[in-house]
This record gives structure tokens, sequence and C-alpha cells, in this order.
């Protein structure tokens, strides 16, 4: 398993110095650092940008830019399923050892259930009213839950409730774990009892609502609220970063829970980022599980995730990367506000980049580039966007000497 987390690293590494040079060579992006940032931001499926003008870039380079996000969605799923058996904290791998699904014929059936989807909602977009390239670029982001958009404004640029509503299933749907999405496909009702997809699901619900009733007082309808209220909720939560209105003027309430979304992320073998869904799911009965043996000492409490129950080296490895993450988190703040960057412009960057978010509250915005931070902060934050997509622990491996041990 060593020299594969080696070779993930260095391969992913290398693409994201290749996927600079195009920004570099035309001179669109004439410091490297803010091409590697830009490049780093398309693999990871990120979606932050030092572009300020969008619009001006010749085609090909936004259908580069789009790409990038596309493949490095694809590239996720992928080592996703190889180091399933590694990392994995839900039911869903027990249930493909049983079933026909197996590493190699799984990877396939990942790549087709990605291009199809990408393929249909090309041809939805197109049908409600985007041009080819406009409908194509979007689906790249919206499946791979990158955001890059080849407008100024995002999706807020074609002023279609048509478009945004098929954004919106799509994105929800990239933010699932595409393997239950298979599973569904190929007859497995059963799925739908997966804990993590149902508090994904009931978590945009929740936060929907929320946001729905703080827009409603500045807002003509009350569907127009609702479907940008879904919107933003679900592109916050499934990382994708992508806007159809300007959030920055929206009510404090509402930027609240769309800043609380930012800490949590969409499901595990997802394109999406975050910490991921399952790991709350799994901390939380851990917690009430904690209540119940307090409150009755003698008994002895267990809790079962999917009809099974939850290994002890799991709980203690989901408690590790949470905490893991909010201190890396707090570091990569720190580093920011060394450039002289407010408190809350520091933690947001931080998270934005390691979430790999692309899009958050304030300066952050989806309609705005990513502020002109000094050289080594850049790295820095191209450092989190890395260390977020490749889950932290294969990242800080790589800096431990007992990894490099025989």
């Amino acid at each position: 398993m060593k020299k594969q987390f080696i070779l993930i690293f260095l391969i992913w590494l290398s693409l994201c110095f290749l996927g600079a040079l195009p920004y570099y060579c035309s001179g669109v992006i004439p410091r490297f650092t803010d091409a590697f940032f830009e490049s780093v931001s398309g693999f990871t499926t990120t979606g932050a940008t030092v572009l300020s003008d969008i619009e001006a870039l010749p085609a090909w380079l936004l259908f580069w830019r789009s790409l990038t996000q596309w493949l490095g969605g694809m590239g996720i799923i992928v080592l996703g399923i190889a180091l399933f058996p590694v990392l994995s904290t839900d039911s869903l791998h027990h249930k493909m050892k049983k079933s026909f699904f197996r590493m190699k014929p799984a990877a396939g059936r990942l790549l087709a259930l990605y291009i199809t989807l990408t393929a249909l909602q090309t041809l939805l977009l197109h049908f409600f009213g985007m041009n080819w390239f406009d409908a194509v670029t979007h689906a790249f982001s919206t499946i791979s839950t990158g955001g890059f958009s080849v407008k100024n404004s995002s999706i807020a640029f074609f002023n279609s409730p048509a478009i945004e509503w098929i954004c919106i299933i799509f994105m929800f749907l990239a933010g699932l774990n595409f393997m239950l999405i298979l599973l569904l496909f190929f007859g497995n009702i059963s799925s739908l009892r997966n804990s993590e997809a149902r508090t994904y699901t009931a978590i945009v619900i929740a936060a929907t609502l929320i946001v729905t009733l703080a827009l409603l007082p500045q807002s003509p309808s009350a569907g127009t609220a609702a479907r940008r209220a879904f919107f933003h909720v679900t592109s916050m939560l499934s990382t994708s970063g992508m806007a159809a209105a300007d959030i920055s003027q929206w009510p404090s309430a509402a930027q609240g829970i769309l800043f609380l979304l930012m800490f949590i992320g969409g499901c595990s073998g997802s394109a999406a980022g975050g910490i991921k869904i399952i790991r709350y799911v799994i901390l939380s009965k851990q917690t009430w599980k904690e209540m119940k043996r307090i409150i009755n000492q003698r008994r002895v409490v267990d809790f079962r995730l999917d009809g099974r129950s939850a290994k002890k080296e799991v709980v203690n490895g989901v408690a590790g990367f949470v905490f893991l993450y909010f201190v890396i988190v707090f570091l990569g703040a720190l580093l920011v506000s060394s450039s002289g960057a407010g408190v809350f412009t520091s933690l947001n960057a931080a998270v934005i980049c390691q979430g790999n978010i692309g899009a958050g509250l304030g300066e952050f915005g989806a309609f705005m580039p990513f502020p002109d931070f000094p050289v080594h902060v850049k790295w820095a934050l191209s450092f989190l966007m890395i260390a977020g997509r490749f889950e932290l622990w294969i990242i800080l491996a790589l800096f431990n000497r007992d990894f490099w041990r025989k």
C-alpha cells in the first residue's frame, strides 16, 4: 500500500504542475504561483480562482479549466474505490464484497455512471437554453463538484429557473455516494437505508427550510426563495461552490447556515470535499452511546451503523480525523493571517481550500476572484487543497518517518 500512496501522490502532483502550464505559457496568469493555484483548484475540484474576468479568456482555456475539474472528480472517485478497504467508514464496502462488484469492475461502472450523468446534464442544460459549450463546461463543473464557470456570475448569468433546478438535481446527486447510486441502479433497494444518504438528505431539507424562511421577506415569491435556498444549500453542502445569487446580500441567518454547511461536506464515495457526513453520523452515535453509558454504568451499550456493529478502531479513526481536520484548518488560518488578513478572512480561506469548496462568504463569494495573498500563502493554500482532497491521512503519512521505514 505504501508504494500505491506514493505513486498516487506523485501522479496527482505532476498533473497539477502540468495543468498550470496552459495558464502560465499563454500569459493569462503571468505568475506561476497563481497558475499552479488555479490548476490545483481545478484538479482537486475546489473551484477557487485567481481570475477576475473569466469571460475574457479564450474558449480553449475555458474548456481546459473545466476539464481539469471533470478529470479530477473522476480520479477522486476511482481513488476512493482503490483505497476503500483502508479508509472505509460505512457498510457499502461490505455490500460490494458480497455482490458482483470487485475493484476493477466497480471502477469501470463508476466511470460509466460519471460519464452518463455528465452527458445527461449536458443534454438537459442545452435543451433549456445553454449553448453546447456552456452546457458541457457547466456539466463538467457540476458532476465533479468543482464549481468553475465560464461566466463571471456563474449560473446567475442565465437567469433561468429551469437551469437552476437542473443544477440542483445534479449537485445533489454529485454529493451522494456514487456506489450507492450504482447499487440502486442495479436494483439493491435496501441501499436506501444507508445512514449517510438519509442524513445528507435530511440536512439538505432542514437547511433549505431555514434559509427559505430567512429569504422570504426580500424575495419576490415563496417559490423563488425556496429555489434559491435549495440551490445554495446543495451547492455548499456538496462543495460545488456554484452560485445563482449574490449571497453576500442575504440575511445573516441564511449566511450563517451556509457557513455551517462548509464544515460538513458531502458523502463518502463522492467527488465532494469536506469532513464527510458519515464521520458526523459515527461521532453522533458514539456521543449518544457515551451518554447512555454514563446514565447507566452497568449497561453495555453498543451502536450499529446500517445493521453492522461499529468497530472501535473506526470510531477512533474518525475522531482523530475530525480533530486533525480542525487543527489544520486553524493552522492554515493562522498562516493566512500572517499576511495581514482579518480573522474571518483567514478562517474562510482555510476552510474553503481544505474543504475543497471554492466559494464562501464575504470577499470569497462565487462572483469574486480569490484575494491576492502573498506567494507563500498561495502555496500553503494549494497544499491545503491537496491535503483536503487526499483525506489528510495520506498526505500526512508521507511526512512521517515511520512511513518510510521498511
